[in-house]
């Protein structure tokens, strides 16, 4: 069983690349996260985690993370992708969303934000604060944009 997570943080970033993959491994680093092993979780925020600005992970290691991304290949297009984490009013559990599309990075920022509401309005839960990670890429050759929140212990 893995230990709950004590801290976390919001990153985003984007990249180019000869491959889908590779673009998406340039957003990774671009982001900061390029050298973990990301487990993809689901859109809960533990009870009582600490929000940071940066964490510092040892390369290799394994993280679980809440993200969204979004690969194009098709050159000039823009696309986006988001994070939003809502923290209660109350000392329980937050909601994370993610999203990402063919949008700019105001209209997805809006976008989360609401998805953020409804989630907390759907768990009847009061919502004290919304942190939103987002970017926007404009696609060369192929592109790629990762948003995430990286959970840490």
């Amino acid at each position: 069983m893995l230990p709950t997570p004590k801290k976390f943080m919001l990153t985003a970033g984007t990249g180019e690349g000869e491959t889908r993959l590779t673009a998406f491994d340039a957003a990774l680093l671009d982001a900061g996260i390029g050298n973990l092993n990301l487990i993809k979780v689901s859109s809960i925020l533990p009870p009582k985690i600490q929000f940071h600005e940066k964490l510092e992970i040892p390369p290799g290691s394994l993280a679980p993370t809440a993200y969204g991304s979004i690969t194009s290949k098709n050159s000039g297009e823009i696309i986006a992708v988001a994070v939003a984490v809502g923290i209660p009013s109350i000392d329980t559990y937050g909601v994370i969303m993610e999203y990402s599309g063919k949008f700019s990075q105001e209209e997805i920022e809006k976008r989360i934000r609401n998805m953020v509401i409804e989630a907390f309005k759907m768990r009847n839960l009061p919502l004290e604060e919304i942190k939103v990670c987002a970017v926007e890429h404009k696609v060369i050759h192929c592109g790629s944009a990762f948003a995430g929140v990286v959970f840490w212990y």
